[in-house]
């Protein structure tokens, strides 16, 4: 069975833009409750990846603005799956070099190898600046998914 595209662990109803949060943890909670939304995770999940970044500080910030929060596997994830939570105003999670975050992408995975190949296509996704600033700026899911769906066409 191939491994789902970033189109498919990400549809539109877990995307959402100009999401409004006034610290980090209220970003890390619009990420979870996309999850929740989507059947992905339960409401534990989010408490989950809270407390990953109060155990072991700012790591999830990957790069210049950018999030990716997430947990261990667990009881909590239902099903693999990302979600996408772009921030109407950047927030600051403590990372010396890549703060402030604008967006904040979720994962939850059910085992710790099931989503590799798709976390490595998310980083080739978004290491090109100008690609993640039109992702990032984008006006609403449906655009963002677009976005990813053109990605993922040209790189095959």
């Amino acid at each position: 069975m191939p491994e789902p595209t970033l189109a498919e662990l990400l549809p539109t109803d877990s995307i959402a833009t100009g999401t409004t949060a006034d610290d980090w943890r209220g970003a890390v909670r619009a990420a979870g409750a996309l999850l929740v939304g989507a059947g992905a995770t339960t409401a534990e999940y989010t408490d989950e990846m809270l407390a990953t970044v109060d155990t072991h500080g700012p790591y999830i910030v990957i790069a210049p603005g950018l999030a990716l929060a997430h947990a261990r596997p667990s009881p909590a994830v239902l099903r693999t799956a990302m979600s996408w939570a772009s921030l109407a105003k950047p927030v600051e999670f403590g990372h010396p070099q890549n703060d402030p975050v604008r967006l904040v992408v979720g994962l939850a995975a059910v085992d710790q190898d099931g989503h590799r190949s798709a976390l490595a296509r998310l980083a080739r996704m978004l290491a090109d600046p100008a690609r993640l600033a039109a992702l990032t700026d984008a006006a609403d899911p449906a655009e963002v998914h677009a976005l990813i769906t053109d990605y993922e066409a040209d790189a095959a």
